[in-house]
């Protein structure tokens, strides 16, 4: 598990049948609330980094919704709820399939912005209402072998019988464990991705010292200002988080 790493580079070996139903049991044997979710397998498309495998891994409310309709029950849990125990029990799932994949050899690497883009899911899988994309997870054999990423340091992370309060080494010290270990890997520069900046006011940076903690500020402090863009994926997907606002209106 230390030695996991997102692959970027995939052979065009497919996996077997019974590789690829080891690694969905094992999603499935991982904790669950509801068992809100379902996975989604495309092995027939081009998928990111030339993966021969794309699983999209959704919040499903709608097969909860058919069990409970055999025994003339109604959903009446307010959405907002049930999106949170079906994103608990997607991620776990997501979890227990990459594991299971790097014990069975393969590589994998999620595909994060996969919600701004659920209406095009919806059409492409004809998916019912009630089910919202997650997150994608390509996988295949991979065909590189890159150094694990660096991760905070543990005191950053681990916080026994209260939450600290930072003092400016701890702060300090994370954000050197992250940008020395980025940038020592030469991770920005090998993939010629430094996110610019709209305005140009902010001190310039090369790949010499474009680090983890300023690729990461640069993506908080300047997009997705909004939610709306987000609820409307929600909304398109049968899922109404606003319901306060809309029976006050």
């Amino acid at each position: 598990m230390l030695n996991r790493k997102s692959i970027r580079k995939y052979k065009s070996d497919m996996p077997t049948d019974e590789i690829i139903q080891a690694i969905v049991r094992s999603g499935q044997q991982a904790p669950f609330a509801y068992q809100c979710y379902s996975i989604l397998l495309d092995r027939k498309n081009k998928h990111p980094f030339g993966a021969p495998l794309q699983f999209t891994i959704c919040v499903d409310l709608h097969k909860l919704e058919m069990i409970m309709k055999k025994r003339n029950w109604t959903i009446v849990i307010n959405d907002l709820s049930m999106l949170i125990m079906g994103i608990q029990d997607a991620a776990y799932t997501a979890g227990n399939m990459v594991m299971a994949a790097e014990s069975l050899g393969l590589g994998s690497c999620f595909i994060g912005a996969t919600p701004y883009y659920a209406k095009k899911i919806v059409e492409e899988y004809k998916l019912p209402n009630k089910v919202f994309p997650l997150v994608q997870l390509v996988m295949g054999y991979p065909a590189e072998d890159p150094t694990p990423r660096p991760r905070y340091p543990m005191e950053y992370c681990l916080f026994e019988d209260q939450y600290p309060e930072f003092t400016d080494e701890m702060i300090d010290n994370a954000i050197a464990e992250m940008d020395e270990g980025y940038i020592n890997q030469n991770y920005y520069r090998d993939m010629n991705n430094m996110i610019p900046i709209k305005d140009g006011s902010k001190e310039l940076y090369t790949f010499d010292n474009y680090g983890w903690t300023e690729h990461i500020s640069r993506k908080a402090g300047q997009w997705l200002e909004s939610p709306e863009e987000l609820l409307e994926q929600f909304e398109a997907c049968g899922f109404n988080i606003r319901y306060e606002s809309a029976k006050n209106d």
